[in-house]
Parts: C-alpha cells; sequence; structure tokens
C-alpha cells in the first residue's frame, strides 16, 4: 500500500481501540481530511442526533475523492464501506480497550477532547463500559459481516494489538517528522 493506493478509508473497532489516533495518524501522513463520527453523532449533553439525520449526513461524508472517516457506527457502515478502498479495522481485545477508555475519561475528565462536538465533554457510565466490554459479541460480528461485502479491491486491514497498529502504519506511512509521538 502506498500513498498513491490510499484516497478513501475507513477506521473501525471498539470504543478505546484506537480509531482516532489511528485516522489523525493517516490523515497526517497521507494528508486526507479526517471525520470523526463522534462529532456529528453526539450533541452537546450527550444528545444522540436522530438516525434519519445521521443517515443523511453520510452521503456528503463520503462523496468526495478523497478522506478518512473513523467511528463504529455500524448502523451506516453500508452507507459509507462502498466508497472506501480500505478499511482499518482495530480488532483489539476488550480488556485494551476498556483500559484505554478509563485513561481518556481520566485525561479529560468533565472535560471536552478535539474528536468530539463542542458541549460533549469526557464522561463515562457503567453503559458505555457495558459497551465496550460486550462489543466483542455484540457489535464485531456486525462489523465482520459488514466487511465480508465490501467491493472487490478494498484493502481490509485488521489489527488486534496495539503494536501491530503501530508497526503497520510505520510500514505504509513512515513518520517523518522529528520527535512525534507514535503511540495511541
Amino acid at each position: 500500500m502506498t500513498s498513491d493506493d490510499v484516497e478513501r478509508v475507513l477506521v473501525v473497532g471498539n470504543g478505546g481501540a484506537g480509531k482516532t489516533w489511528m485516522a489523525d495518524r493517516l490523515g497526517e501522513r497521507f494528508g486526507l481530511p479526517v471525520t470523526h463520527l463522534d462529532r456529528p453523532y453526539w450533541r452537546a449533553g450527550w444528545e444522540p442526533t436522530p438516525r434519519d439525520e445521521r443517515v443523511a449526513l453520510q452521503p456528503a461524508l463520503v462523496a468526495p475523492d478523497r478522506w478518512i472517516i473513523d467511528g463504529d457506527y455500524s448502523s451506516t457502515l453500508d452507507l459509507r464501506l462502498p466508497r472506501a478502498d480500505t478499511v482499518v479495522f482495530l480488532d483489539l481485545p476488550r480488556l485494551v480497550c476498556s483500559w484505554a477508555v478509563l485513561r481518556r475519561w481520566w485525561r479529560y475528565r468533565g472535560r471536552w477532547h478535539p474528536d468530539m462536538a463542542e458541549g460533549v465533554n469526557e464522561k463515562i457510565d457503567p453503559t458505555f463500559l457495558r459497551w465496550v466490554w460486550n462489543h466483542p459479541h455484540d457489535r464485531r460480528p456486525r462489523i465482520l459481516a459488514h466487511l465480508a461485502t465490501a467491493p472487490a479491491g478494498t484493502d481490509i486491514v485488521r489489527l488486534t494489538s496495539r503494536h501491530a497498529a503501530r508497526v503497520w502504519l510505520e510500514r505504509i506511512a513512515p513518520d517523518t517528522r522529528a520527535g512525534t509521538r507514535t503511540a495511541p
């Protein structure tokens, strides 16, 4: 895979898997604009955008020739997948993801963080922790089913550890900036 091969990338996986980190690194290295789906999904005060509005937004997100979209919203994956040339599936263990979610909460607790819409301050609750923990059984099968329907020629990359993600990223797009952090 080279920068000539990468034009439209989906980054999917569990909460805490490192989707934002991966999408941002790919965007920097390939010069692609990045959309974090949490931004249009969540409104101020953690109010979800109605499904019909989310679905209506998808064509505009995938219409451009070059993009990266990160988010595990499998309910609209079938609208994004046909346009992607590459899918990065961060299929990390749930314990790793759970720990990352707790770390992120601690870092941003009660404050906004950059991949969310304004007014959506970091929080954690038992429902979200269950969502992350149950992802391998509840949502992972849906992601795999969607990926099985990807158009021929779609490059599907499944990464099962943070180390594998860093190695893959460095292999396809070396970071030439000095002093750049290389881990989520």
